[in-house]
């Protein structure tokens, strides 16, 4: 499993910026959070999952054990963490939740 970061440098507000992107979306996750980046910025509905992350983040990343991607990388993962993505929102809530909601305390009728 890996991390990948390119080098777009999409120029935003000032600044430039990348994509992370990573062989699951369990590593990419674990890694955003090492690097400081909040869950809320995860481009979920996006063409493909990541996040978007400054050069300077970037750097940061690569000094972490990130690794440079190309396009094709960046695509390849990125078509894998979208299946992956789909799948899991696929799955049936988590048991606990439906204990929560089958609670009758909670009962709406």
């Amino acid at each position: 499993m890996a991390i990948y970061v390119d080098n777009v440098k999409i120029k935003w507000q000032g600044r430039e910026w990348c994509h992370l992107v990573a062989d699951s979306l369990e590593e990419l996750h674990g890694f955003a959070r090492t690097l400081g980046l909040k869950r809320s910025w995860f481009q979920a509905s996006a063409s493909y999952p990541h996040y978007d992350v400054t050069i300077e983040v970037r750097q940061k990343a690569l000094r972490l054990g990130a690794h440079e991607g190309c396009r094709s990388k960046i695509i390849s993962c990125a078509k894998a963490m979208k299946a992956e993505q789909i799948v899991l929102l696929q799955q049936p809530a988590p048991e606990q939740f439906l204990l929560f909601f089958d609670n009758p305390v909670y009962d709406q009728s």
